[in-house]
């Protein structure tokens, strides 16, 4: 299994390996990267969190156990440096347009694989638009824990496991998360209210 390859990955650079951790580094920084975005909403300050994050990942190699899954135990790490970061207030969360996202592959991504019609496109972008927005007014552990799911495509288990919380607790996490999708989704399509003439 490739998770598990990924272990034994992480354990040759708990052993010195620097190449092993470049295959890591390689092979997960543009999920940890995307993370990051979503948690700050701005590109250059997400590819600084995702930095520390690889470094604090390996500096405490020599800690690792085999416990769990790597990308398990690597989102556990990046997941709490997040929260740190900005429950610590040093960055603001201002989510991105899609249109600013899109251009380097860190969209968010829900609405891949359409085809070349406009109309496909322009909805793509209005669903991207709405994740954003509702993203920006989720908690902290929700927001975790809807990417980890939704754009990760972790399994419950995995991400109760990343964020220290029971399966329960993720649940309900992603429950939220989701509803706030799906009403920030309706707000969209039902469009701007229509204005009263005072007349």
């Amino acid at each position: 299994m490739e998770a598990d390859s990924d272990a034994q990955m992480m354990l040759k650079v708990a052993a010195g390996d620097r190449k092993a951790f470049a295959v890591l580094f390689d092979r997960y920084h543009p999920s940890v990267a995307r993370f990051a975005l979503r948690f700050v909403g701005d590109r250059e300050r997400a590819e600084e969190l995702t930095q520390d994050i690889f470094v604090k990942l390996y500096r405490n190699a020599k800690g690792y156990k085999p416990t769990a899954k790597f990308k398990t135990f690597l989102f556990r790490v990046a997941s709490n440096h997040c929260l740190n970061e900005v429950r610590r207030g040093e960055y603001r969360v201002e989510h991105t347009t899609a249109s600013e996202t899109e251009e380097d592959g860190g969209g968010l991504e829900l609405a891949g694989g359409e085809g070349d019609r406009p109309d496909q496109a322009l909805a793509g972008r209005e669903l991207e638009r709405a994740v954003g927005e509702a993203l920006k007014g989720m908690s902290e552990r929700e927001r975790a824990a809807f990417t980890m799911c939704r754009f990760e495509g972790m399994a419950y288990r995995d991400i109760a496991e990343a964020l220290e919380a029971s399966e329960a607790a993720v649940k309900s996490l992603i429950h939220r998360a989701t509803l706030a999708v799906a009403r920030k989704v309706e707000e969209l399509q039902a469009g701007p209210e229509p204005v009263r003439s005072r007349a």
